[in-house]
């Protein structure tokens, strides 16, 4: 097991663990590498040499010497802290860098896509690419960051913010399909918690609440009468069309055969959220399937590394 971890002008020598967390889910990803934290009996301080917001550069993997390493995370210094004798540094992505201070503003009649052209203005340095029209009645800013109101956005839309260079991207889940990896129960899983679902005798009704500007409740209902019920609150969004989208997203979403779930594997494969994962059962290939990755969770250590894979919905 070789690493190769700069944060600011500093290359690390020892290391306890890296955990590294990537969802279509969470707004920013996240990485918390943690040392030892004495050496030769002596306590480390570090606090002189790393700083919050230093870059962050994480490589590691198998045999150094026979293959590059992995980049497997980007980001800057969060926090540092202390914990039952060690040191952890908590890193996040690039979206470290809109979490600023917005002036407090009031929209009337918006779109996203307006929002987001006036928070990235404000902040500077930064454009996006968008793929919802989704309206709002009303939509306030208030002692809040740029990262504060793009979570609000994602939980509006549940769409994959992420940040590629400066380019910002809000996408529906699902619409984009990265590269396809292969798990076999028989080759590289080395434990699931995978459950198999029947959608024929599993319903769903989606309900979707929106107030416009004078408070009134407006509602949009899809789905199967009867089946478990998924109510979602969408304050400030009256638009019947934004309010019906997010229904339909979150029933396709929710209506499949197929796994739910997470299975684990080692470093190989490399896989990243959005990525398509063909799992197969060679004992029942009936449940063989393709499906989109939500998750992943990378654990390294000079122990071993692995990777947990959070699985979506059936896509073929």
């Amino acid at each position: 097991m070789d690493f190769d971890i700069i944060i600011g002008n500093y290359r690390l020598q020892m290391l306890e663990s890296v955990v590294i967390k990537k969802s279509v889910e969470s707004l920013a990803d996240t990485a918390v590498i943690t040392i030892p934290g004495t050496m030769n009996n002596k306590s480390l301080y570090i606090e002189d040499k790393i700083n919050m917001g230093d870059p962050v550069t994480i490589s590691f993997g198998y045999d150094a010497h026979r293959a590059p390493l992995s980049c497997e995370f980007l980001g800057y210094v969060e926090t540092i802290s202390t914990d039952d004798g060690f040191i952890k540094i908590n890193c996040e992505d690039e979206m470290y860098n809109l979490r600023k201070d917005l002036k407090d503003t009031a929209f009337q009649n918006t779109t996203l896509k307006a929002i987001l052209k006036h928070i990235l203005n404000e902040i500077g340095g930064f454009d996006f690419i968008c793929d919802y029209d989704l309206k709002y009645d009303k939509f306030t800013i208030y002692n809040a960051t740029a990262f504060d109101v793009l979570k609000k956005l994602q939980e509006d839309t549940g769409a994959n913010v992420y940040l590629k260079g400066t380019t910002l991207h809000l996408h529906p889940q699902y619409s984009e399909i990265a590269d396809k990896v292969t798990y076999d129960f028989s080759v590289n899983i080395e434990k699931s918690d995978l459950k198999y679902k029947d959608a024929s005798k599993r319903k769903f009704q989606v309900i979707v609440e929106g107030t416009n500007s004078k408070g009134k409740t407006v509602k949009v209902i899809k789905g199967t009468p009867g089946g478990d019920k998924i109510t979602l609150k969408r304050p400030g969004i009256s638009d019947q069309a934004s309010l019906k989208k997010i229904a339909e997203d979150q029933l396709n979403i929710s209506s499949y055969t197929g796994y739910e779930g997470s299975i684990t594997g080692w470093l190989t494969p490399e896989v990243l959220p959005t990525f398509q994962v063909e799992i197969r059962d060679k004992d029942y290939e009936y449940k063989t399937g393709i499906y989109y990755v939500v998750s992943v969770e990378t654990n390294f250590s000079k122990a071993g590394g692995s990777r947990k894979v959070t699985i979506g919905k059936k896509i073929a």
